[in-house]
């Protein structure tokens, strides 16, 4: 007998649901009352896995409760969902996913299901997301101070950029508390940090928003920050590398870290100057350059020892 395969599409207001192999389709509201309501259904169904495409916290309540209830959930990436249904000739370029796909998605991928973060990792990430808020906001904000005309608008900025200053002393505060409350957080911290060009903000995002670091392979651990290169083919011909999918804020952590560390740590200084020598654009090098970075990273967590130059 096949196994059971669920596939949700998720949307603000509603949870699209397909079951395979039956074709089975419905959809409920995406509040706790569908929730729950999905939760009845599926669990008299036994699926091997209910995989929902990731869509910027949507997904989150229906996540949270399904597992609650006990069901195999897994959160998968959206663009490796597009790239699967391209291959397949399942869509045109224009038409949304929808959760036939992401159902078949989940059986021929075989994704598995992953357990919720706890609830103190869950806080870690939402403090972190939270920090990477403000400052854009207060890089938004300096940017206008410098374009603005006349005294009130400017002292208007300043009011503004004190307070999120402010703010953002706050939740260095309340950072520093979750990660010293944590022994592990606290080694995990001070392990990353070793390695010139990763300060604490981007330890932080490693832990909060990649806790996988160190059980993985440098290929499959840059396959989840999406700096894993793939490269357009048909037939004979190839066309250029590219990186993509992954956790966005991780890789924005990483290339942050590479450009700090292809000024400041030697290895990777001379790693990235290597590859620009040999003709590679500088942000080819830079991007090589973090993959490098996290592959470093990826092996200190993993062995438990703080850098070194060898």
């Amino acid at each position: 007998m096949d196994a059971i395969v669920v596939g949700i599409d998720v949307s603000k207001d509603r949870l699209d649901v397909h079951v395979a192999p039956s074709g089975e389709a419905f959809f409920i509201a995406n509040d706790a009352a569908g929730v729950e309501e999905l939760a009845g259904r599926l669990a008299a169904l036994s699926p091997a896995i209910v995989a929902l495409e990731a869509t910027g916290g949507f997904e989150t309540l229906a996540v949270a409760q399904l597992a609650a209830a006990g069901m195999p959930v897994a959160v998968v990436n959206p663009a490796q969902v597009r790239s699967f249904a391209d291959a397949m000739g399942k869509r045109a370029k224009t038409d949304p996913i929808d959760a036939a796909v992401i159902a078949r998605f989940a059986a021929a991928s075989d994704v598995k299901a992953k357990p919720l973060s706890d609830e103190q990792t869950q806080l870690l990430a939402a403090l972190v997301a939270r920090r990477r808020q403000i400052t854009a906001m207060i890089v938004a904000e300096e940017a206008r101070l410098k374009q603005a005309l006349g005294k009130k608008l400017k002292q208007s900025i300043a009011r503004l950029l004190t307070a999120l200053r402010r703010e953002l002393k706050s939740l260095d505060g309340d950072l520093d508390g979750q990660i010293h409350a944590s022994p592990a957080w606290r080694l995990k911290e001070d392990l990353l940090s070793s390695v010139p060009g990763v300060g604490k903000g981007i330890a932080r995002t490693l832990i909060a928003e990649l806790p996988e670091l160190g059980s993985l392979d440098r290929r499959q651990i840059a396959s989840l920050a999406g700096l894993a290169p793939f490269t357009r083919q048909s037939g004979k011909w190839r066309g250029k590398s590219f990186i993509g999918g992954g956790r966005a804020s991780v890789r924005a952590a990483l290339f942050m870290g590479a450009l700090v560390a292809a000024r400041h740590n030697p290895v990777l200084k001379a790693f990235r100057d290597q590859l620009v020598a040999r003709g590679k654009p500088k942000i080819v090098a830079i991007v090589a350059t973090a993959r490098k970075l996290l592959t470093i990273l990826n092996a200190i967590i993993r062995e438990q020892k703080p850098w070194q130059i060898a």
